[in-house]
């Protein structure tokens, strides 16, 4: 079993900085200090270098940081087997979830909460950003699995199909917009509302119009908002068209606050998938995972 000093160190080493590391762990600063002396005392060499208020994993940090990232795993793979031969064997476990804003937003609220009440040895821990940053994260070991829209594949990485969404574009129903059925060609004259790079929402637009011959850089892009809950709430304070994933406009568009703005010639769907580092899909922490959300959604579908 790893140490709590050593648990302290990958924290560390992780995130690069004693603060954040003393904010994730709750411990002071002092305390985690204390935890990485001891461990070059141990090791008799230094495992960061001090720059100033940065700090970075020395060569024998990396070597050992390494190290303990394959311990981690074995250490699991341990746990997980002498639960299939004890059931009563139920160590106190955490799954890193990394997902893409509408996933985080309005997809796992309602599958982590009846997930949890079957399991209440597991914690979890959820990280919200774009999918990029989130395929960056589960290779960077930070994550235990991640859901996210398409993306460039890497080799790397096994993609699991999960669910699709529709992506809408819409507009306020006080926009001058609304009620018109608008064209390909109608679209570069138009202001509207995108996410930011890495956003999967924007990937599937982009690639989807470019298709259609139109390059993201024709239109006349308004402003670019990091997150789905920033970009809904411009466009309802705007006029501007916005493409908005539908699970995420459901009780606007309910209320008739947006209105659907649709566009001959042009369908946005897409589709969120599992991702893995390859070598990990035996992982039975993260495959019994996967198949409780395929089958909380299936049923609810």
């Amino acid at each position: 079993m790893l140490s709590s000093r050593h648990l302290v160190f990958m924290e560390v080493a992780r995130l690069l900085s004693f603060t954040k590391a003393s904010q994730t762990l709750f411990l002071s600063q002092s305390a985690i200090s204390k935890h990485i002396k001891s461990l070059e005392y141990f090791y008799k060499t230094g495992l960061f270098e001090r720059h100033g208020n940065h700090i970075s994993l020395t060569n024998a940090g990396q070597a050992l940081y390494n190290k303990l990232l394959q311990a981690g795993q074995l250490q699991e793979e341990l746990h997980q087997e002498l639960q299939q031969i004890n059931e009563s064997f139920l160590p106190l476990t955490k799954l890193a979830i990394g997902s893409s804003t509408t996933i985080s937003l309005y997809v796992l609220p309602s599958a982590l909460s009846a997930y949890l009440q079957q399991h209440d040895h597991i914690r979890v821990d959820v990280l919200n950003r774009n999918s990029e940053t989130i395929q960056n994260a589960l290779l960077a070991h930070e994550i235990d699995v991640g859901i996210v829209e398409g993306l460039t594949r890497v080799n790397t990485v096994t993609y699991t199909p999960f669910m699709t969404d529709d992506v809408l574009a819409v507009c306020s129903a006080r926009s001058p917009l609304r009620g018109r059925t608008l064209t390909l060609t109608d679209l570069p004259t138009i202001p509207v509302a995108l996410r930011e790079n890495g956003s999967g929402t924007l990937a599937i637009i982009d690639d989807e119009l470019s298709k259609k011959g139109i390059p993201l850089s024709s239109l006349r892009i308004l402003i670019r908002l990091g997150g789905t809950e920033a970009l809904k709430n411009f466009a309802l304070a705007d006029t501007c068209l916005a493409f908005l994933p539908k699970r995420a406009i459901i009780k606007e568009l309910a209320l008739g606050e947006l209105v659907v703005l649709p566009i001959q010639g042009l369908l946005l769907q897409r589709t969120f998938y599992f991702i893995q580092r390859k070598g990990t899909e035996g992982n039975r922490l993260v495959s019994t995972f996967i198949q409780f959300l395929k089958h909380h959604y299936s049923s609810r579908e």
